[in-house]
Formats: C-alpha cells, sequence, structure tokens
C-alpha cells in the first residue's frame, strides 16, 4: 500500500510540475513592453493557440484583428492592426509582452490586458452591480499565452 501512494504522489508531482513553473501574472517582467522569458518554460502549441484566438470565451483575438491565415473565421474584426506580418515586424519577447498585456507597448490600446490579476479601473463583479474584489483571475493563462505566441510566431511576412 505504501508502494502504491508513494507513486500516486510521484504522479501529482509530475503532473503539477507545469503549473510550478509558471510565472505568476504579478511577476511577470516587462522590458519597455517586452518579456524576454517565457511564461511557462516550454514552448506554445500554435493549434492551441489558435483555438484561443477563435474562441469568444478565451482570447477571441480574431473579434478585434484580422489574420488572413485563418480565412474561415467569420466576421474578423478591423479596430486592431492585421496580425499578418507581426513576426517579421516584432521580436519573441516583443510579442510575448503585447499579447500579455499591451498596455505596456501601446499605452491607451483598446486590447485587453490578458494576463494580470490587480490594477483594473472599476470592474465588475458578474452583472451585480458591484466592484469585484481584486485580485481577478488572469483572462488567459500562462500556457494559453505562449499557445497564442507560437501561432503569431508563424505570421511572418
Amino acid at each position: 500500500m505504501t508502494r502504491r501512494r508513494a507513486l500516486a504522489v510521484a504522479v501529482a508531482l509530475a503532473a503539477a510540475a507545469p503549473a510550478l513553473s509558471e510565472t505568476m501574472p504579478e511577476a511577470v517582467q516587462y522590458e519597455k513592453g517586452a518579456v524576454a522569458a517565457s511564461l511557462t518554460g516550454t514552448p506554445g502549441n500554435p493549434e492551441a493557440g489558435v483555438k484561443v484566438m477563435t474562441t469568444n470565451a478565451l482570447g477571441n483575438c480574431v473579434a478585434c484583428h484580422l489574420v488572413s491565415a485563418l480565412p474561415d473565421v467569420p466576421f474578423p474584426g478591423d479596430i486592431g492592426p492585421a496580425l499578418d506580418g507581426a513576426a517579421s515586424r516584432y521580436s519573441e519577447a516583443q510579442l510575448r509582452g503585447i499579447i500579455a498585456n499591451s498596455k505596456h507597448t501601446f499605452e491607451g490600446s483598446f486590447m485587453p490586458a490578458f494576463y494580470k490579476t490587480e490594477g483594473y479601473i472599476r470592474p465588475g463583479d458578474a452583472y451585480s452591480g458591484k466592484a469585484a474584489t481584486e485580485p481577478l483571475p488572469p483572462i488567459l493563462t500562462a500556457a494559453q499565452i505562449e499557445d497564442v505566441l507560437a501561432f503569431v510566431l508563424t505570421l511572418k511576412d
């Protein structure tokens, strides 16, 4: 029985290892808007990034940005810049920073801060009419930020 318990603990710790290595939103280091270090320590998955970018309840990047590499997206937005060629214009660190919290690069941007837990201005508390208390959970996880980054890095001129 002790051996099974030890094995179960080892499996649980191994499964939790990626979460333990995540950089928490408040610990992200921005250098002129760029974030040099991966938020997870592992490369993102571009296919998962597409899902985040095209899912309303996740990033929904395509609501504001045109991505020609995703021609099947209905009604792409145009209030943000097209993402075509973004990987040719910005470094990986710059793109990671923009995706996590674009306000460090573009002050006054309408783009949501996807990886932030505090410093909001009057967030609501789920249609209750009351202000939410901080810290709030980030909109996207560190892994989702890295997944979106992995896809955006394929968008070269």
